[in-house]
């Protein structure tokens, strides 16, 4: 898969794409990653990407050709056509089963904002999704986009050391995950289920199920619907 980052501010990835899960991802190839300061791309002098928006308001709205030509010069020599994510607090709510979604994609670009948003022909004419990681609001989109790149990147083949983690993920089969324990069995009198010790697979798997329907049912009732 390869990764390009539209941003104002490259240097807020350095230690996200280059540590952990992210970083062992790229040396073993399963994925490449590439920053561009879009405003490199602006035709302005002063090299300046907002501007005021028409009809008023408060703040500075991101003008569509300096994104515009950075997305034209990210995708003019490949036959692949890219997912162009833009990161909003106006677009769907990220969750696994879009993240398992855009894994299978070859190419993906973000687009992170700044200020006040975009320019509507942005959104219009260019970006082929529209993702938010939550109803708040942040300062720019680099940190929504590290999020959905941190959940796209670990399911790619090889990328995890178990090919079975990402499966059995909350989320991935609609429930919430069940508890796990480690050694040891018995700590300060807190015990592990001895079903989990049993070494029957069968009853293993069941009381794995029972309690992550029961722990749904606590915690995300909505999921259950």
């Amino acid at each position: 898969m390869k990764i390009d980052i539209l941003t104002l501010f490259p240097e807020m990835f350095a230690g996200v794409l280059g540590s952990s899960m992210l970083k062992k991802a790229e040396e073993k190839e399963a994925v490449s990653y590439s920053l561009e300061n879009f405003r490199r791309f602006s035709n302005n002098k002063h090299h300046t990407v907002d501007d005021y928006p028409y009809g008023g308001g408060a703040g500075m709205v991101l003008k569509p050709q300096p994104i515009f030509d950075a997305v034209s010069h990210l995708t003019e020599n490949t036959d692949t056509k890219p997912r162009i994510i833009l990161l909003c607090p106006q677009g769907d709510r990220f969750d696994q089963s879009k993240a398992e979604e855009l894994a299978q994609e070859e190419h993906l670009i973000f687009i992170c904002g700044h200020y006040e948003g975009y320019d509507e022909r942005i959104r219009e004419h260019l970006v082929t999704d529209e993702i938010s990681i939550g109803d708040y609001v942040l300062t720019g989109g680099e940190l929504g986009a590290m999020v959905v790149i941190d959940s796209v990147v670990r399911l790619l083949p090889g990328v995890l050391g178990n090919e079975d983690s990402p499966i059995h993920d909350s989320f991935s089969t609609g429930l919430l995950e069940h508890p796990h324990y480690t050694r040891p069995a018995d700590f300060r009198g807190m015990k592990v289920p001895d079903v989990l010790l049993s070494g029957n697979h069968a009853k293993i798997a069941e009381w794995r199920k029972e309690q992550s329907l029961k722990r749904t049912k606590e915690r995300r009732p909505d999921l259950l619907e």
